[in-house]
């Protein structure tokens, strides 16, 4: 009978903290809010069936518990039971996945009239890189990568001349309007995450990797490194700011352009 309580208080525990306790997500402050009813679809089936097979179990320790005189049945094989379960649990993981695959659609078909931004992880840092005022972002290698390009940029693409590039600064976005975040490491596995967000897609080297999002509300967001990239993971952290149109020009006018650095790095006195 200890047995039984121990696993009826575990049921009812859970779902009071559930109820009572604030665990619940960062407010959201994009357009995927599609992410937030999936993750709870998902919780209530898991929830549900983490209850009741506990349930049961607490059930089947009670019913079945040892009495003088009697004796368990063997039954090595119950097809109709087997059947039952593994209908369950297939009927159970298909409401769970479904819905994912409809965001995941969303999450990366871009819409036309999206923005881009690149966003560069490396250890362990992260740098940005916007188009400038030719709407286009140039080309970019990591065998370009220099002391003094260290995203790669390419020289002699005409595109890249006028994109602004941001080293381990705070990247600004404009409010209401769709973007596209395109992502790229230097060295190793790194993964762009802001919570409030609800986006984060890995970032592996030799290839870009992306998807898009819309803020939907003003202020400051940490951005954190999903992917345990080395000694230095816990410090790789950045700032992005949600702006109002006026005050992102403002700031975006403020930033150099890629040609800009590059000719303030070469007019340095050389030692």
């Amino acid at each position: 009978m200890i047995v039984v309580l121990i696993l009826v208080l575990v049921v009812v525990g859970s779902i009071v903290f559930h109820l009572l306790s604030p665990w619940w997500w960062t407010p959201i402050a994009s357009n995927w809010s599609y992410i937030d009813n999936t993750i709870v679809i998902t919780f209530w089936i898991t929830g549900f069936v983490f209850a009741a097979v506990i349930s049961f179990m607490a059930y089947c320790v009670w019913r079945f518990r040892h009495r003088p005189g009697s004796t368990a049945a063997y039954q090595p094989e119950n097809k109709r039971l087997e059947w039952w379960l593994a209908g369950g649990t297939a009927l159970g993981v298909s409401a769970m996945l479904t819905p994912g695959l409809f965001v995941w659609s969303q999450f990366v078909t871009v819409p036309a009239n999206a923005s881009k931004v690149e966003v560069v992880g490396q250890q362990w840092q992260w740098s940005f890189r916007l188009p400038g005022a030719d709407g286009r972002l140039g080309r970019a290698e990591t065998r370009n990568v220099t002391s003094d390009n260290p995203l790669g940029v390419d020289r002699n693409d005409p595109a890249s001349l006028d994109d602004v590039v941001i080293s381990g600064g705070e990247l600004h976005l404009p409010i209401g309007k769709p973007v596209e975040v395109l992502l790229r490491s230097i060295d190793v596995l790194h993964d762009f995450y802001v919570p409030e967000f609800r986006a984060k897609m890995d970032m592996i080297p030799g290839t870009v990797t992306y998807y898009w999002f819309t803020p939907t509300r003003t202020g400051t967001f940490e951005v954190l490194c999903a992917e345990l990239c080395g000694v230095g993971h816990p410090q790789m952290r950045g700032t992005v700011v949600i702006d109002d149109d006026d005050a992102y020009r403002t700031w975006l006018q403020q930033q150099p352009t890629f040609s800009q650095s590059l000719a303030s790095i070469e007019n340095l006195p050389s030692k």
